[in-house]
């Protein structure tokens, strides 16, 4: 492996980042002012002003944040992660206390944002090569998970304003072929009482906290090596969260504590769920939908990027089996968003099998780029996008038929999920105890564009 010194080549980067830095920045402030100014006239909340909130007012997420400059730290040497943690709780405890003292409601959240903001500033104007690159590109990150956040809000809400009909129906029917997932969870929640139902409640809302853990345990050596690897969570989530969510509008779904329960203010067909069995109307028809919520269903995403959490705690970057710990977090993680998905009633059997599909397809598109795209990544990445149109496809016209011949209709839907995960396993995963790739070679890219490097087998 030949590596230049990164010391050698540290004067070589003047202030002024590159083009396609510039370009991509312009991009996401052009996205972020066009949706503020979408929010400020649906009078909601916009991605800016939830921003300054950050800063200055009272941030929407208090672990987020937290997750973010998590992220951040992993481009900077321990001394300066320290430092950059102490600032980060100082500044938080001084907006506290004054929220403390005025009987306001706990909120913390502001001193990571502006720490990474700070982080991002000092890189920039002060240090050079590598170690700014390393540190700019994990600052890029963090900073990245929490504008998605802000972009993914007002984009429920375009759901909501833009399509007043939902296709519910349809696929509590397709559900039927899986014995109504979401009621039979539904109903072991509540049997089960309130500590689980906490348990799983904090474990859905702080997914993307996991997903940050996940990935800082994966870029724990970025600081030290100055390489990236190529393939990473956070690509993953990312991606996800881009194509994900443009069915949304395509397959409009809210989910059966909506409509088959008490909480659809008015609208529901009945409040059978999660006690009562849903009546099977083999006619199904989309149903008017005034107001919310978020036609966030189909897929399921919580799905997704919680198999994308499972997929990349399996293995370290260089495709050694990953620790005990971190695999039982991505288990764990991907186990108990399930059951919530389903035992909230935020979800239908067949929107858990869509998601993964999607997660599955997407992770085959970016994981191992030094493999090129032969047939053994055009198999999965091709299949699976099939796949998934022919789920939603067969949901929205084949959905009598799932509910006449379940047995038949449920095998098709799992076992169509099995054999492509076991397709990815196969593909990705040939052997546990793997040291390497099947083509012998770690899957890291150099951080600075300098640096060279020849792996050979």
């Amino acid at each position: 492996m030949l590596v230049e010194d990164p010391k050698t080549s540290s004067g070589r980067r003047g202030l002024f980042p590159s083009v396609r830095i510039v370009v991509a920045l312009l991009a996401v402030l052009s996205l972020l002012i066009g949706l503020q100014l979408y929010a400020h006239q649906e009078s909601t909340l916009g991605p800016l002003e939830s921003l300054w909130r950050d800063y200055a007012g009272t941030p929407k997420s208090m672990t987020l944040p937290w997750a973010g400059l998590l992220l951040a730290l992993v481009g900077v040497s321990w001394r300066r992660r320290l430092i950059t943690l102490a600032a980060a709780v100082g500044i938080d405890i001084l907006y506290l206390i004054p929220r403390l003292v005025n009987g306001e409601e706990f909120a913390v959240g502001n001193g990571p944002v502006i720490a990474l903001t700070g982080l991002v500033l000092v890189a920039w104007l002060r240090w050079t090569g590598v170690e700014r690159r390393s540190a700019l590109h994990a600052a890029a990150l963090g900073a990245l998970l929490i504008v998605a956040t802000k972009v993914g809000d007002i984009w429920l809400g375009v759901t909501i304003r833009t399509q007043d009909h939902v296709l519910d129906e349809y696929v509590m029917l397709v559900d039927h072929a899986l014995a109504q997932p979401s009621w039979l969870v539904g109903r072991l929640l509540d049997d089960l009482g309130p500590h689980v139902t906490w348990v799983l409640h904090w474990v859905y809302i702080e997914l993307p906290a996991v997903a940050a853990v996940v990935a800082v345990w994966q870029l724990r050596k970025v600081a030290s090596s100055g390489r990236w690897p190529g393939h990473y969570l956070v690509r993953t989530f990312l991606v996800l969260g881009l194509v994900g969510p443009l069915f949304y509008v395509l397959f409009p779904v809210i989910g059966p504590m909506f409509v088959f329960g008490a909480d659809g203010e008015g609208q529901q067909l009945g409040n059978f769920w999660p006690m009562v069995s849903p009546p099977l109307d083999l006619t199904p028809t989309s149903l008017p939908w005034e107001g919310g919520p978020p036609r966030n269903c189909m897929p399921s995403m919580h799905t997704a990027w919680a198999t994308a959490v499972f997929l990349h705690s399996r293995r370290d970057i260089d495709g050694t089996k990953a620790p005990r710990w971190i695999r039982f977090v991505g288990a764990f993680w991907l186990i108990c968003t399930l059951t919530a998905t389903l035992g909230f009633g935020y979800h239908y059997g067949a929107d858990l099998i869509a998601g993964a599909v999607l997660c599955l397809t997407i992770d085959s598109a970016l994981r191992d780029p030094r493999r090129g795209w032969g047939w053994f990544r055009i198999r999965l990445v091709a299949g699976g996008a099939v796949l998934f149109a022919a789920l939603l496809t067969s949901y929205r016209y084949l959905a009598p038929v799932y509910a006449d011949h379940p047995i038949i209709g449920g095998m098709l839907l799992v076992g169509a999920l099995v054999a492509l995960a076991v397709t990815y396993k196969v593909t990705w995963f040939p052997r546990d105890n793997a040291a390497t790739d099947a083509h012998g070679s770690a899957d890291i890219d150099v951080a600075d564009d300098t640096v060279s490097t020849t792996v050979t087998r």
